[in-house]
């Protein structure tokens, strides 16, 4: 058996790319499938996962009053949103420049379909509720908070 197989390059396609990102990219999967996993932001989507999801419960068990839940939340939220809009930079990008980053030594070219531009809306769609949804949370916290500073002082 050769081991000319083991050391080529191998090809990196887009639609696969921007669907680990779409799917599993606060876990980093787009990051250690593109670049392996010696790559320092795909271990940070995985470390604000991870930092993330205990926020995210404890701000639902306080109803949203948990200063360290607040704290923990944004990597998670980081994460999240960056990874979604990771697939549609991917995505969107022509088929000619993701073969000349990713595929410049490999025979083989991309020809993206209608999946990526499915992975594209999606993410779009899914990734912009998610955003308005935390900046209204965060703003309505806000201000509820600041109401309730108010009548304390009045009292």
């Amino acid at each position: 058996m050769s081991t000319a197989a083991s050391t080529s390059p191998r090809f990196r396609s887009k639609t696969l790319a921007g669907a680990l990102a779409f799917f599993f990219g606060s876990l980093g999967a787009h990051r250690f499938y593109l670049y392996g996993l010696r790559d320092v932001y795909g271990w940070a989507h995985l470390l604000g996962t991870i930092v993330g999801i205990p926020g995210f419960l404890l701000l639902a068990a306080t109803e949203r009053a948990s200063a360290l839940g607040w704290v923990l939340v944004i990597p998670g939220a980081i994460s999240l949103l960056a990874a979604f809009l990771a697939a549609i930079v991917y995505g969107l990008r022509p088929d000619e420049k993701w073969d000349a980053q990713f595929n410049a030594q490999t025979q083989e070219h991309s020809r993206s379909g209608w999946t990526v531009i499915f992975v594209v809306i999606f993410s779009l769609l899914i990734g912009a509720f998610l955003l308005m949804t935390g900046l209204a949370l965060s703003f309505q916290t806000y201000f509820e908070s600041q109401v309730q500073a108010a009548r304390e002082l009045s009292q």
